[in-house]
């Protein structure tokens, strides 16, 4: 393709650690809680903190393991970016390409952007990028110039 731009992503471990700081604590509390609870007298109450710190260590694993780490088949690990499409090349070898309903999204911290569309099957698919993904910050704000042209 003429004009083409790809970006290879790389591990995200400075990230991946502030996560784990984050989630970590939060599900040992609310699980901590829900023990309290359950032994106490309000079993609704810790039924409904069992649930939160099974969400919160769902979530987490997954943006650990998905978008930091990138050991999940279904993690991108490069972009390419076209006037045309967005391609996004997966851990598992496929190649997802994003043809309609493009949109792009950025943090106001500037860190995180995501990045939604259809493939041409009508599939919606949606992908969270980071700063730490990309080998330097030219990189980083290449890609997000490059979205914002075609989106």
């Amino acid at each position: 393709m003429m004009g083409e731009a790809r970006f290879d992503l790389s591990q995200d471990r400075r990230g991946m650690v502030w996560d784990l700081l984050l989630y970590i604590p939060t599900v040992v509390a609310l699980l901590s809680m829900a023990a309290k609870f359950w032994y106490g007298d309000n079993a609704n109450l810790a039924y409904l903190l069992v649930f939160l710190g099974s969400f919160f260590c769902i979530a987490g694993a997954n943006r650990v393991l998905k978008t930091r780490l990138m050991i999940l088949p279904s993690a991108p690990v490069a972009i390419e970016i076209d006037k045309a499409l967005t391609r996004l090349v997966l851990r598992n070898g496929k190649c997802v390409e994003l043809v309609k309903e493009l949109k792009f999204y950025s943090d106001y911290a500037g860190r995180t952007f995501g990045l939604t569309g259809m493939d041409s099957s009508g599939q919606r698919l949606q992908f969270v990028f980071h700063k730490g993904q990309f080998p330097n910050p030219q990189d980083y704000q290449a890609v997000q110039d490059k979205l914002r042209k075609c989106c």
